[in-house]
This record gives C-alpha cells, sequence and structure tokens, in this order.
C-alpha cells in the first residue's frame, strides 16, 4: 500500500512586490506598490501594453522584466473579435497551434508542447477543455521556463488569462455575434458599484452560444457565467471573491488523416466519424471558486492570500481514422478505404490550489529592493477512465459514405485515480542597482507528490521529485526609450505531470529545460509604440527517450534544442494608425535520442507542429471619430505532424479585414475571415498524422450595445 501524500496543504505565504523607476523622472525611484486589480481593469484603446500581472507575480512595466512577455490587450481582442484562445494566440509569434483531440486548447511554445501550462491569474488552470473569453480582460504569455514563480513545467513558456474584475466605473454591455458559417453568440458584461462610499463593486460577465460550423455537422454548445466581487473591508483590508461556470458541448473533431506526406486532398468541411454525430461529441463542465485578501500592513508590506477551488468533468466519445502505418486498405472495386477507431474518455478532477505572499520594498546596501516571497500548495485529485476500440469500421476517403459505429463498454483500457500535491517556496528580488541597471535573481524549491492507484491492474504507484528552478537577470537602460538585457532561467518537467504515473515512468527523475535568453526593448514615438527583439537558445535535457538495452524501458537520455529569434510591434504608428504584429524564427530540433516514430529515428527531426518562420500582422485605422478599418495576415510555414518529419502540413497565408463603428451607446463589426478564401490545416494533433483543415471564407456581423 502507498503512503498517503506527504505533503498537506495548509497556508501561510510571504510575497514581495516589485520596485520600478520612473524613468521619465530619473531624479527618484517609484517604489509605489501596485494597487488592487479592482482599480486596474485596462480597458485603455490602445494596442500597446506597457505592464505584465504574470512575469514577476505583480503589475511590472514590461522594460524591467528581462524576459520576452506577449501580451494580447482587451483593445485587440474586442477589435478582432476573438472568441477563442486560438484566435487570442494566433498573435503571438512561436505559437504552434494543435487540434487538443478535438476537446481542448492546447499549443506548443518555441517547439516545446504546452498541454499543462494555462493559467488564470497566476494560478494553474490544466484542465483540459476549451476556454471561454467573456471573462478574460487580457492574455499574457511568458516565454521561456517560468518554474521559478509557477512551478513545474513551462519548457517554452506559459499563458496567462487575466479575469474581468469588479471597478467603480461600471457598465452594461450585451452583444450579439452571427456569421455565415451558423454562428450565433450572445454575450453580456455587467457591473454596479457603490461610488460614493467606494467599499464595495460588483461583476458578472457570460455568453450562451448555439453554433454550427463549417465541418459536416459540426456545432457548439456553450454557456458561461462568471460573478465576482470586491470589498473594501477597511482603509489596509480588501476582498475578491470570483466564481465561473463553464459548459461546451461540440462534435468532436479530430480532422482529417493523411496519406504519402500531405493531408488526403478532400474537402475541408468532410468528416471522418461516425454517421450519427450524436455518437461522437465532447462535453466538459467546468467550475471554479476564488477567494483573495490583500492586507496593507504598512508603507513597506503588502500581505495577499489566494485560494481557488476547481471541479472539472469531461465526457469525450470520438469516432476517429486511423493514423497507424495500415491506416489504408483497398476494397473489391478498387476504392481506397481508411479505418475507424472508436474511443470514450471520462474524467472527473477536483483541486484547489493556496497562495500566500509577501510584497516588501526595502534599500539595502544603498540600493532599492523589491522583494517577493510566496509559498503555494495545492492538490488535484484526477480520475480517468479510458475506453478504445480499434478498426470499428471502414470508410471510403475520397467520398461520403460514414457508417454508424455506436459505442461498446467492453474495451477498457485503463481506470484509475491520479493525486498529485504541490508545495511550493519562492524568493525574488528586483534591485535597483544603479539609475540604469537592474537585477532579478529569484529562486523556487519545490515538493512534488504523485500517487496513481491503478483500478485494472490494482496496483498502486507513487513518486516524489523535490527541485529547485532559479532565475537570473540583468537589464540596462540607458534612457526612457531603451531598454536591454540578458537572462537565464531553468524549469523541470516531473514523469507524468499531466498524466497517470506508469512502471515505465515511476522511477525517472525530472526532466530540466534551460533558457538562455538576449533581448531588447523600445519604447518609442512618445511612448506610444512597443517594439521587442529577442534572441534565445531554449534547451530540454534528461527527456525520455527508448531504453538500447530494453525497448519496453524509458531512460532519461534525449535532448531537445531550439534557437530562436522574436520580434513585435505594438500600439500606435500615428494618430490614425495602430499595429500590432510579430515575427518568429525558431530552428528547432531533437538532438539525442533513442526513440522512433513508425520505424523512423527521432533523433535529428524537428519537433511536431513547430514552424520555422511565422508572422502576425493586424493594422486599424481611423477614418473618422466614429469609423475605423483593419486588415491583418497570418502567415505559417511549414510544420510536421509527427516525429517521423513524414507528414507536412504545407505553409500558407490568411487575410483578414474588419470594418469598425463605435457610438458612446453602442459599437458594430462587419469582419470578414481569410478573405481570399484560401485552403490550409490550421493544425493537427502533434503524436500522430491527423489534421485539421482551417476556416473558409466567413462574413461576420457583431454589435454591442451598452446601457
Amino acid at each position: 500500500m502507498v503512503a498517503r501524500s506527504r505533503i498537506y496543504p495548509a497556508s501561510l505565504s510571504l510575497l514581495g512586490a516589485l520596485v520600478v523607476p520612473d524613468l521619465q523622472a530619473e531624479t527618484e525611484s517609484a517604489l509605489t506598490l501596485p494597487a488592487t486589480a479592482v482599480n486596474s481593469e485596462y480597458s485603455e484603446q490602445s494596442y500597446m501594453s506597457t505592464e505584465s500581472r504574470s512575469a514577476l507575480k505583480i503589475d511590472a512595466p514590461l522594460r524591467d522584466i528581462p524576459q520576452t512577455v506577449n501580451v494580447i490587450p482587451q483593445s485587440v481582442i474586442k477589435d478582432q473579435g476573438a472568441q477563442s484562445m486560438e484566435d487570442v494566440l494566433k498573435n503571438v509569434p512561436g505559437i504552434g497551434l494543435s487540434n487538443g483531440d478535438g476537446q481542448r486548447d492546447q499549443v506548443t511554445i518555441r517547439g516545446f508542447s504546452a498541454i499543462g501550462d494555462m493559467y488564470v491569474d497566476g494560478i494553474r488552470d490544466d484542465a483540459l477543455y476549451f476556454r471561454d473569453l467573456s471573462n478574460v480582460e487580457r492574455v499574457e504569455v511568458i516565454k521561456g521556463p517560468a518554474a521559478v514563480l509557477y512551478g513545474r513545467g513551462s519548457s517554452g513558456g506559459l499563458i496567462n488569462s487575466i479575469s474581468k474584475k469588479p471597478n467603480f466605473t461600471p457598465k452594461q454591455e450585451v452583444g450579439v455575434s452571427v456569421d455565415s458559417e451558423g454562428k450565433k453568440r450572445t454575450q453580456f458584461d455587467a457591473g454596479w458599484a457603490d461610488q460614493q462610499q467606494g467599499d464595495k463593486a460588483f461583476r458578472v460577465t457570460g455568453a450562451l452560444e448555439n453554433s454550427d460550423t463549417f465541418r459536416d455537422d459540426g456545432y457548439i454548445d456553450r454557456k458561461a457565467i462568471a460573478p465576482s466581487a470586491y470589498f473594501k473591508l477597511s482603509d489596509d483590508l480588501e476582498l475578491n471573491l470570483g466564481a465561473t461556470y463553464l459548459y461546451d458541448k461540440r462534435l468532436i473533431d479530430f480532422g482529417i488523416p493523411a496519406r504519402g506526406d500531405r493531408p488526403v486532398d478532400v474537402d475541408r468541411d468532410k468528416r471522418f466519424g461516425s454517421a450519427d454525430p450524436d455518437d461522437d461529441y465532447t462535453r466538459s463542465e467546468v467550475f471554479s471558486f476564488t477567494a483573495g485578501v490583500d492586507y496593507s500592513i504598512n508603507d513597506d508590506f503588502t500581505l495577499s492570500n489566494t485560494s481557488r477551488y476547481y471541479h472539472y468533468d469531461l465526457d469525450r466519445n470520438n469516432t476517429l481514422a486511423d493514423s497507424s502505418p495500415t491506416r489504408f486498405v483497398t476494397a473489391a472495386n478498387g476504392e481506397l478505404l481508411v479505418k475507424l477507431n472508436r474511443g470514450n474518455v471520462q474524467r472527473k478532477e477536483d483541486g484547489w490550489f493556496n497562495q500566500t505572499e509577501l510584497k516588501q520594498r526595502a534599500v539595502l546596501a544603498g540600493m532599492n529592493h523589491n522583494l517577493l516571497y510566496g509559498v503555494e500548495l495545492g492538490r488535484q485529485v484526477k480520475d480517468q477512465s479510458v475506453f478504445s476500440q480499434p478498426n470499428v469500421a471502414r470508410v471510403p476517403v475520397y467520398r461520403d459514405a460514414l457508417v454508424d459505429v455506436p459505442f461498446q463498454a467492453n474495451r477498457q483500457t485503463a481506470k484509475g485515480t491520479n493525486t498529485q500535491d504541490t508545495a511550493g517556496f519562492y524568493v525574488q528580488d528586483l534591485i535597483e542597482l544603479a539609475p540604469q541597471w537592474k537585477a532579478l535573481l529569484g529562486v523556487r524549491y519545490d515538493v512534488f507528490d504523485q500517487e496513481y492507484a491503478d483500478d485494472l491492474t490494482n496496483k498502486e504507484l507513487s513518486r516524489t521529485d523535490t527541485t529547485w528552478s532559479p532565475r537570473v537577470g540583468l537589464v540596462y537602460q540607458p534612457d526612457h526609450v531603451q531598454s536591454y538585457y540578458v537572462s537565464v532561467s531553468r524549469s523541470y518537467q516531473p514523469s507524468a505531470e499531466m498524466f497517470a504515473l506508469s512502471t515505465t515512468n515511476q522511477d525517472l527523475e525530472p526532466e530540466e529545460t534551460t533558457n538562455f535568453e538576449i533581448g531588447g526593448k523600445w519604447d518609442l514615438l512618445d511612448n506610444r509604440l512597443a517594439l521587442t527583439a529577442a534572441l534565445f537558445r531554449l534547451e530540454r535535457t534528461n527527456m525520455k527517450t527508448t531504453d538500447p538495452a530494453n525497448p519496453t524501458k524509458l531512460v532519461l537520455a534525449g535532448e531537445q534544442r531550439t534557437d530562436g529569434l522574436e520580434l513585435t510591434a505594438s500600439g500606435q504608428l500615428s494618430e490614425k494608425w495602430q499595429v500590432y504584429a510579430g515575427y518568429a524564427y525558431l530552428d528547432a530540433e531533437i538532438t539525442k535520442s533513442n526513440s522512433r516514430t513508425n520505424g523512423i529515428a527521432n533523433e535529428g527531426q524537428t519537433p511536431t507542429l513547430t514552424p520555422r518562420h511565422s508572422a502576425n500582422l493586424w493594422l486599424v485605422r481611423s477614418l473618422t471619430q466614429e469609423w475605423r478599418v483593419g486588415m491583418g495576415a497570418n502567415y505559417v510555414d511549414d510544420r510536421y505532424t509527427a516525429l517521423d518529419n513524414q507528414v507536412v502540413m504545407p505553409a500558407y497565408t490568411t487575410v483578414d479585414a474588419a470594418l469598425l463603428y463605435n457610438q458612446p451607446k453602442w459599437d458594430m463589426a462587419l469582419r470578414l475571415r481569410n478573405v481570399f478564401d484560401k485552403d490550409y490545416y490550421a493544425s493537427a494533433h502533434g503524436s500522430v498524422d491527423l489534421i485539421t483543415p482551417g476556416a473558409p471564407r466567413t462574413l461576420e456581423l457583431s454589435t454591442n450595445y451598452r446601457f
């Protein structure tokens, strides 16, 4: 019998605040602690963001952070009409899109999977579902390892969604969106506050969606609601409460198979699944509750404590094309057929996290310090049951002739409970060495405990990892326009980081990822336009790979490396023009591996879903006070669908356009997506050759009314 977890959640942690000198008035240092989120809603119209709440766990000027941080503000999200995490992340260079088994948001960052690297307001949100943007104020992407503050994971980076919070300039807004493919969505945002006393405020956001999609039989049924409240209990004490509920049901879609070195040449709406779409669906429900307390001890110390509980429920039933080398067969009449497989996944998760943090300002050895002390404790209990049936049917590849393939509940392949306990202790110091120099030092110590109870074999497995995650950075700012930095950071990836322990990985130490980065940040045109550039090398070592002496076992002998360049521009080019743009060059390679995919050695191959070149551009021009026009383009280079590098998703460029009209009480937008009706492949599974086509030319009309 495995002993119960050795990490028992109990809380009290300390956090330190960040010092940011005011470089436009270099005679004094701005050592003010940030105000509560209630008073900083980030509703600015400019595309240029000047601060990040994610990279240092505190509002901090981007120019002071020795790391690449991409912030997608509400103004960009709204103008583009983005309504999914995939829509938002198309604006971030270095991102690769995965179809996430047709059930979840999933991307790669700088060539590494980020399946478990999703956060909400700085707290882990790694349940496998599609997120809704109705309660998202902005999205921040931290590039490179971030374990120094966030713990396990984050090889290529992490994604942190900042929620909408109550404020003292509340609004009531309702919006409707429809498009030519059958989208029907309503979204609302309502707030109210005690503006005289200034001691309480409330907000509720939500969405209802009942949409069709361009894929055969595709649909989305979605409901979201997120109430929140703020209370000023005294001059020094604040309480923030928030809850979210999301229901999402949709046709599950693994995409189309590949033949030779390309996806099969079929219409982009063709689906490989059961003839009855009710056989193929994914339904998820997510509920969370968050409570946060902020206490200003004095001018130099602020203490905060945040707790979150979540529950996640998944019911996934899918029919998909086989991806094995023997996936195709030839019928007696010479017609090409593909095998279909059937599966079912049931997941139930309950988890809670607590973060206690102390922010301190201090002058030590004649230098200004912003110190951060923190403790994070958490537990996640993940139940999973998996059924799988291979070769349940064979259907034509090049014509529509689906058959019913109902689920048979006698092929259970996995059932068990995975329990993960986390205890992390971290400290960080941002030091003003001199008026033009800053140093960032940080380290975190983690104890990560895992237990898996296998209900099929009655075996119980366990593992405990203890790790150190350091970060060091140096920033040079010769004036208020320029900022240059170098940094080194490291993260760790334990065995079964997201999924269950097994006999093959139970005894393996964590993998490690190190990022070496040098970059520059420039605030131009009187602080209206931000430019960034970063050169980096990202190395992951001790990767799991096949044991040459015993192919049934794994050893830590693999390595993966990405060398890259990233460029961004955001903000105002002039009084009439705004821009949000980026470019990434990623030279990624599996530099050492004993493993093989479909008989081909992985060593020397390019990681999946990683384009060598990618670029995004979004431009908006103001015509009058009410009218604006927008034009955007996305370029994505060739990507491989699996580690054998045999199947290629060809490069593509899509173009979007928008006509935007705004009045104080209402606004309207007409958007044309994929203007030239480009046939392209948006994403793939990432492990096997199942590819998702991109959407055709789509006309969307949306309007919002404020009262």
